[in-house]
């Protein structure tokens, strides 16, 4: 994600294998508004490489959706992609939004046209953001 509102940082899951993390820098005005106050996580197993990574179609197709999805809420700010966890044979992007309805009609049809993906999906109320918080550290230690 080659833009300055990212960065992007290794840790370990906790058996030791290397987990890429990307965080989003620009989340004042949502964080700010306490309607965004649903932690979404969508979650997308795979078969790893020995390293726990996706291969490259795997990987194309991630980004496909990624890239889909970033666009879906682009236009209709109604959630804000702010992590993205990858490795140790997941995918897992973080949302923070206002309604899980609205969210899930969104994520239905930005995901129509993509062939049936193994996806799991996951929601808390975080209003503090604690979670994105802690990512946040990840951050911090490469600083």
């Amino acid at each position: 994600m080659p833009n300055q509102n990212w960065w992007t940082a290794p840790t370990e899951s906790e058996n030791g294998r290397l987990i890429l993390v990307t965080g989003r820098k620009d989340i004042r005005k949502f964080r700010d508004n306490p309607r965004f106050s649903i932690r979404v996580e969508i979650t997308w197993p795979y078969d790893g490489d020995p390293a726990g990574m996706p291969d490259l179609p795997t990987s194309t197709l991630m980004d496909q959706v990624q890239e889909a999805l970033q666009a879906t809420f682009d236009a209709d700010p109604v959630a804000v992609l702010t992590g993205i966890f990858t490795g140790d044979d997941q995918r897992d992007w973080i949302f923070y939004t206002l309604s899980t309805h609205i969210f899930g009609r969104k994520i239905n049809e930005t995901l129509a046209p993509f062939p049936l993906l193994p996806i799991k999906i996951y929601t808390e109320n975080d209003p503090a953001w604690q979670q994105y918080d802690e990512m946040a550290q990840a951050e911090i230690n490469i600083d």
